[in-house]
């Protein structure tokens, strides 16, 4: 209750400052009802109302943006997030911003290749929109302009992790190791420091032919490493043992988008050194190896008989694979293929879309496919009516073949 009223009473200052100083206020209310279908299963796994506000103000040396969301889930608990909390420094040839921003990077729809310095909020797996599963992060981001050419250099002073599902979630990830483990997180936090820093960098060019970015980055895995050990049980035997750990991780890509005739073509790459993978032997080296790999993605746009078609092919690649290294639903071997397909048909004076996008994993013969029907009621509301999925018995989608969904949203846009 105590939080509940500070949330409140934060709000309506914050809504008061921002009538007397006549700063530009917008968002939206939503309610997202979700409930499960098939396997004897009818629950509503989801019964969620959002509240999302936006505060910004500009002028010609300054801006800033503060964006509050609030979520509340079957009427009584409710999550509170400060997605976005900034100010912005313009200048003749440079702009800086600094405070809790998102930033997004690549090409590519539906995936995490160079798009890597905003972590993800896994809460409700790949669901929300991407503006939802990407999170903000604390630092400063630099931008010096020639021309139609930018170079950008971001600094995070605070590691942000994944954000991972609850345990008692229907989209947890359940450890696949051989006997139940138990779990040390002495290891897990990345104390804020300078030499705890993360630091990006990029460079973009806008030409008549091509658009391109060039990046690199030194970072903390955003996803930890499970190094094991096996400890006494007290009893005679042995328990596995779990320590999750961050480890440093650097990167170089870049990503590209052009035009030939009707098809937009586009491309994006990183490659990944220092990643650590489990192995199937966790009695030996904490039950790690360290390799490279590659991640790639190339995929075309095209309009066929009026419906805005999408498609890409997505790989990651093990340099110097080894055949201990463990599968995952991210990693089963050392080539790792996925498809992305997206059709979307507008009607109605474009009030009323037909949408329907899918994953395809190769590797596990798993997918998600998600249908969804987008309806403009007016200016203000928009109706959204869809289904999830899930197919293949395990991997990245396959986990989730329990979860099959349909869900209803109402939004209201201010």
């Amino acid at each position: 209750m105590k939080k509940y009223l500070i949330i409140t009473i934060s709000l309506i200052i914050l809504l008061q400052s921002s009538i007397a100083q006549n700063i530009d206020l917008s968002g939206y209310v939503r309610n997202y009802s979700g409930m499960l279908v098939g396997n004897g299963s009818n629950d509503f796994v989801i019964l969620q109302n959002t509240f999302n506000l936006n505060f910004e103000k500009n002028s010609s040396s300054n801006a800033f943006k503060v964006n509050p969301m609030i979520y509340t889930e079957y009427g009584d608990s409710l999550v509170f997030r400060l997605r976005e909390a900034y100010i912005d420094f313009f200048f003749d040839n440079f702009d800086l911003r600094v405070g809790k921003q998102q930033i997004v990077w690549g090409k590519a729809d539906g995936v995490f290749i160079t798009d890597i310095v905003s972590p993800k909020n896994l809460f409700q797996f790949l669901l929300p929109d991407f503006d939802e599963i990407r999170q903000g992060v604390y630092g400063a981001k630099f931008d010096y302009y020639i021309n139609d050419n930018t170079f950008e250099i971001v600094w995070l002073p605070v590691f942000s992790p994944t954000i991972y599902a609850n345990p008692n979630s229907i989209w947890a990830v359940k450890p696949n190791f051989p006997m139940p483990p138990i779990y040390d997180y002495s290891n897990t936090d990345v104390n804020p420091s300078l030499e705890n820093s993360e630091i990006f960098v990029k460079y973009s060019a806008l030409t008549t032919f091509i658009d391109f970015e060039i990046m690199g980055g030194y970072m903390w895995d955003d996803d930890p490493t499970m190094f094991t050990s096996f400890v006494p049980d007290g009893s005679g035997g042995m328990n596995l043992l779990l320590s999750p750990e961050h480890k440093r991780i650097t990167l170089g890509g870049g990503s590209f988008s052009t035009t030939l005739g009707p098809f937009v073509m586009r491309g994006e790459a990183a490659y990944y050194s220092g990643k650590y993978f489990n192995t199937t032997t966790p009695q030996f080296d904490n039950g790690v190896i360290q390799k490279d790999y590659i991640h790639y993605m190339l995929g075309t746009d095209f309009a066929l008989w009026d419906v805005n078609i999408s498609t890409q092919f997505i790989q990651k690649a093990v340099m110097d694979y080894d055949e201990i290294i463990k599968p995952t639903p991210l990693f089963k071997g050392e080539y790792n293929n996925m498809m992305t397909f997206l059709a979307r048909y507008s009607m109605l004076n474009e009030t009323l879309d037909l949408e329907l996008f899918s994953y395809y994993d190769f590797e596990y013969d798993d997918a998600l496919i998600r249908p969804r029907i987008l309806y403009d009621y007016s200016d203000a509301v928009n109706l959204q009516f869809g289904a999830n999925i899930f197919t293949g018995t395990e991997g990245l989608f396959g986990q989730y073949n329990k979860n099959d969904m349909i869900y209803f949203k109402i939004k209201y846009s201010f």
